[in-house]
């Protein structure tokens, strides 16, 4: 991705020109106002939460398939069964 530094003025004059690069090559626009950043443009980019998360380093991709948790009905017996060990 490229980057640019634009003063207000500059940016002003070729606006369409300087909006294009950022949608078509992704060029990151830096305004400045007397030399002074006050304003970064960028591509939106469609991505979902947990890209984002993983982007900004916020979240680790999984390095292995997680094993299914048991189904607590199937492990747990049959109901009359556990009201039986519960009266003791």
């Amino acid at each position: 991705m490229n980057n640019a530094t634009l003063g207000v003025r500059e940016l002003r004059d070729g606006l369409s020109r300087h909006l294009a690069a950022v949608r078509d090559d992704g060029v990151e626009i830096t305004v400045t106002d007397h030399g002074t950043p006050v304003a970064r443009i960028t591509r939106i980019v469609s991505e979902s939460g947990v890209e984002r998360l993983l982007r900004e380093g916020l979240a680790r991709a999984a390095t292995a398939p997680r094993e299914p948790l048991p189904d607590p009905i199937l492990t747990a017996g049959i109901v009359s069964d556990l009201v039986a060990d519960q009266r003791g």
